[in-house]
């Protein structure tokens, strides 16, 4: 039986000065909620609050963390607090804003602007259920990822990385501004400790060396994870996880069962972008864009007779499947 997730802080609890309304959500690492500060401005707060290493009561403040893994909580706690910090420093439209963080309880807290919309993962899913031949129009995925991407490039001059790029942590404001959600600071460090290692990442969005304890990441890493995401625009699914494609990549036959709906520009740079060898892919969130940018040079190749008997072939063996 799965132990019980940590309990959220009730609605009216007041920390550093905010009072929380509701939860709003909850993760691996940590609670958010909707709150408002002494001028009753609404603000997101996020609590740091691992369910792996702590435990907490319904109506309790701190959090309780057994002392075998009170080291492991620490460590935790302190990148988050230093995300917090480098997050405060960075001003830019497609990057949460972080407002204030503080320690309070045991644990640390970080307040950030409360946004309204919804996540990239909705639209994909609400466009996917509408069944349209194409999930996004080329133009929308370029214009959005040309916006995320500004912003990543801003977060890796900070020597930060995100780690945790999919289209759940991709926010679209009702203003139509795409904002980039949850870096994985404190993710990345619990990671690299104890035997937890897998349940940090999103299959699909991670790339191959995040799955291994002496991978090199870089900016590379969020790049894999941003091509991913291009690639769930388009196909309305997200791609197969790192793992399965090092075994058996299917890949390339999936992006050329797009051919004629998406340029072979576009369909080439979400290849690049998943390399499995790191240093095949774009080293820049700037060489990216460069590469996105070049709309005047479309193409859209007709698929040739032998692939599409191999497509019509791959589609009768994964229906067999299922």
């Amino acid at each position: 039986m799965s132990k019980p997730k940590p309990a959220p802080l009730p609605a009216g609890t007041v920390v550093g000065g905010y009072q929380i309304i509701k939860k709003l959500a909850a993760g691996g690492f940590g609670v958010v909620y909707l709150a408002e500060d002494e001028q009753r401005r609404l603000v997101a707060l996020k609590e740091y609050l691992p369910a792996s290493l702590a435990e907490r009561s319904a109506g309790e403040l701190i959090p309780r963390v057994r002392p075998e893994k009170q080291p492991l909580y620490r460590l935790g706690l302190k990148s988050f607090f230093e995300e917090g910090r480098a997050l405060a420093q960075i001003s830019h439209a497609s990057v949460v804003s972080v407002l204030n963080f503080f320690r309070e309880n045991e644990t640390v807290y970080m307040v950030m602007n409360y946004l309204q919309g919804d996540t990239l993962q909705d639209f994909i899913v609400t466009a996917r259920e509408l069944k349209r031949e194409k999930v996004f129009r080329e133009s929308t995925i370029r214009s959005l990822f040309d916006e995320i991407l500004r912003g990543l490039r801003i977060v890796h001059q900070h020597k930060m990385l995100h780690l945790d790029i999919k289209p759940a942590n991709i926010f679209i404001t009702n203003d139509n501004k795409a904002v980039l959600l949850d870096f994985g600071a404190a993710r990345e460090v619990l990671s690299k400790e104890g035997n937890f290692i897998r349940p940090m990442y999103t299959p699909g969005f991670a790339a191959p060396e995040m799955y291994r304890r002496d991978g090199s990441l870089g900016p590379w890493t969020d790049i894999y994870a941003i091509g991913a995401c291009i690639y769930a625009c388009m196909q309305g699914y997200p791609p197969a996880d790192a793992p399965q494609r090092i075994e058996k990549d299917r890949l390339p036959m999936s992006l050329s069962r797009m051919r004629n709906t998406y340029s072979d520009n576009l369909i080439e740079v979400a290849e690049w972008c998943m390399s499995l060898d790191p240093l095949s892919r774009p080293q820049s969130v700037f060489a990216l864009q460069k590469e996105l940018s070049r709309e005047t040079e479309r193409r859209y190749t007709a698929l040739s007779f032998t692939e599409r008997l191999k497509l019509q072939i791959e589609n009768l063996k994964s229906g067999a499947r299922t």
